[in-house]
């Protein structure tokens, strides 16, 4: 099975745009990980949820782990604060690292360990012609799991 057949539709969304709708379309739609693609369609970063969560914990939350035992959720106000007003190029981790890519004819086991290997729950497939490429979609470490333990 080849990478153009494991492949969903994704959704994305654009480094420029708002981080707060950023937010709303990975809790919306229940996505593992953000995928963030640049002015050209190209994918930009792949972001895990759990690092995007990481960027809007007040910092002092972070630092003394004991403080939020006695912090109660009147304090939400604060996480949303956190990234009105920014990008989503402003809100990614300040270590980005290039997001994990393979073409349409790679293999099931070669998707599956770029995914393990880059330790991301979504590997963006895509098509290039010349100096173009473009976005075909994911795959996502579900469907990939799916198909690896069905043996198709």
């Amino acid at each position: 099975m080849l990478a153009r057949d494991l492949a969903e539709t994704y959704p994305h969304i654009s480094v420029d745009a708002d981080a707060v709708d950023a937010a709303r379309l990975l809790a919306g739609n229940k996505l593992p990980a953000l995928l963030v693609v640049d002015s050209d369609q190209r994918p930009y970063a792949i972001v895990p949820g759990s690092q995007l969560i990481k960027q809007l914990v007040p910092d002092y939350l972070l630092e003394e782990p004991l403080l939020v035992s006695v912090i109660d959720d009147r304090h939400l106000g604060e996480v949303t604060e956190k990234i009105a007003g920014l990008t989503v190029g402003e809100w990614l981790p300040p270590r980005r690292y290039a997001p994990p890519v393979v073409g349409p004819d790679a293999g099931l086991l070669q998707v599956a360990a770029l995914m393990a290997r880059t330790r991301s729950p979504l590997v963006a497939v895509v098509e290039r012609d010349g100096d173009e490429v473009r976005l075909l979609g994911a795959v996502t470490a579900a469907c990939l799991m799916s198909r690896l333990v069905s043996g198709s």
